[in-house]
């Protein structure tokens, strides 16, 4: 299902800064993008770029709680990650660091982590969704970028509308 689409994406890379910011919006109410953040159910039909999915081992998603999870691809390879929340205002905001591990959740630190501060804004029936993800080092950030950050992430938001279309 291909869907043309006006609604609003910005993606920046902020190098003296070390920042990712992007601002997209979807056409569905804050309470329908939250959940679909915020709950494993909805998060692993819409993260991966396809052809690979995502794969939830666990979420607990409160401050402190965290989100380990697979990114699987086509021939069934596993790639690990997790998220440690940090700060949540329902409907509102959410933080965490983001990490690559193994799948016990153990943060491998030869790659790259991230810190996301997501904020969530309803207007006029759609939601806005505000994303900054900042990196200890530009190296990280360019890696990041290097292993197809950009694009992957722009196909995963394009899930999201898919599946926020389904939920109309």
């Amino acid at each position: 299902m291909i869907m043309k689409t006006n609604l609003l994406m910005n993606f920046n890379v902020d190098k003296e800064n070390k920042k990712i910011s992007v601002e997209r919006e979807f056409a569905a109410s804050v309470t329908k993008v939250w959940a679909a953040w915020t709950q494993k159910e909805l998060l692993d039909q819409w993260w991966a770029p396809k052809p690979w999915k995502a794969k939830t081992k666990s979420l607990d998603f409160k401050e402190g709680g965290h989100w380990l999870y697979a990114m699987v691809g086509p021939e069934g390879e596993e790639h690990w990650a997790r998220a440690d929340y940090e700060t949540i205002s329902p409907l509102r905001s959410f933080s965490a660091k983001d990490a690559f591990c193994d799948e016990n959740g153990t943060v491998n630190e030869a790659l790259p982590g991230s810190h996301w501060e997501n904020t969530f804004k309803e207007e006029s029936n759609n939601t806005l969704v505000f994303i900054e993800i900042t990196f200890k080092e530009l190296a990280d950030l360019e890696a990041n970028m290097q292993m197809g950050f950009k694009e992957g992430f722009t196909l995963g938001l394009e899930n999201l509308d898919e599946l926020l279309a389904l939920q109309q």
